[in-house]
């Protein structure tokens, strides 16, 4: 019994449907290419990749879990995973480690052309919809004796989780403002519960999150630290960081928003929901339906997610739109 135990397992992974780091491929993954009845036939299992644990992309990530298995009478179960974000998700979902993955929209289209931390090898991933936009949010120790971000030469800055969104983005606004990212700062590669301690205990003079908002950790991080802590403007960046991405924008951070005294003026990118290219058409129609079906619900997990609107859920250009979501948001 026991050789025939081993020889299962064995034949399970080499059919896909046990991966390594706990990851599963229990969701169907290719796509026929038939009619699509936006129905999933038989109990589906499928892994949310997410983001740091105090960030918008967890919250929301564990909302969607449970509002999707809700609106699939459990036929769906689903599970947000925190993670790295953006870069790493992306990489995860392709190896099939995750099925969804929630990603900034620059990274999403650096992994479909091939470019940046993708390094030539175009992804074969696609989007369920575009959701609300992510503002980059820049804060420096009021002791610091930083005005601009040229002045984070020689600071110790926290560029976010190693392979996420923020670092991405980090590294582009330093660049934007001529420093170079691997020598003209002491980077610290801190997720954003580590980047909060370090913030408050003065270890760190500077941070970047790319984030909804309110980001729980920054709430917390101004909440705890008000008078030691305030937001960078960054609008002398946009135009060059536009030159790398059109996806760039300007934003603002409202005062209400952390109850600080005045707005803070940033760079904002949207967020895009990924699922890889063969995803069965019927699930990426359920998964797509069951978003906006239950986005009430998603808003009271985090307010962010009343930026996610039908009008702007087809704008994910160059990543292009899975069949099985374009059928959801016709409907």
């Amino acid at each position: 019994m026991r050789r025939v135990a081993v020889i299962f397992a064995v034949a399970a992974v080499s059919a896909g449907l046990l991966t390594g780091c706990g990851g599963r491929r229990d969701a169907p993954h290719h796509d026929a290419g038939g009619a699509i009845t936006c129905e999933v036939k038989q109990e589906t299992r499928v892994g949310i990749a997410t983001g740091n644990a105090t960030g918008v992309y967890f919250a929301l990530g564990n909302a969607y879990a449970d509002q999707i298995a809700q609106a699939t009478n459990g036929k769906v179960k689903a599970t947000a995973s925190e993670t790295g974000a953006s870069v790493q998700n992306i990489q995860q979902l392709v190896a099939g480690n995750y099925q969804v993955a929630f990603s900034l929209a620059d990274t999403a289209a650096d992994a479909v052309l091939g470019t940046g931390s993708f390094d030539g090898k175009k992804q074969p991933v696609q989007a369920l919809t575009r959701l609300y936009p992510n503002y980059t949010q820049v804060v420096v120790r009021a002791d610091a004796g930083i005005n601009s971000v040229a002045d984070l030469r020689g600071k110790r800055v926290s560029t976010g989780s190693p392979k996420s969104g923020t670092e991405v983005i980090a590294q582009r606004v330093l660049q934007a403002a001529g420093l170079n990212p691997d020598s003209d700062v002491s980077a610290q590669r801190l997720d954003l519960t580590k980047t909060v301690d370090g913030m408050k205990d003065g270890s760190i003079d500077a941070m970047f999150f790319s984030g909804g908002l309110p980001t729980p950790g920054i709430t917390d991080l101004f909440t705890s630290s008000r008078d030691k802590v305030r937001f960078l403007d960054l609008p002398a960046q946009l135009d060059a960081m536009r030159k790398v991405s059109p996806v760039y924008e300007a934003g603002t951070i409202p005062a209400a928003t952390y109850g600080l005294p005045a707005d803070a003026k940033t760079i904002v990118v949207p967020n895009v929901l990924l699922v890889r290219d063969d995803l069965d058409a019927d699930l990426a129609c359920v998964l797509t339906k069951s978003l906006f079906d239950r986005k009430a619900q998603l808003e009271q997990a985090n307010s962010a997610a009343k930026g996610i609107t039908r009008d702007t859920a087809r704008n994910t250009d160059p990543v292009p739109l899975h069949r099985g979501a374009d059928h959801a948001l016709t409907k």
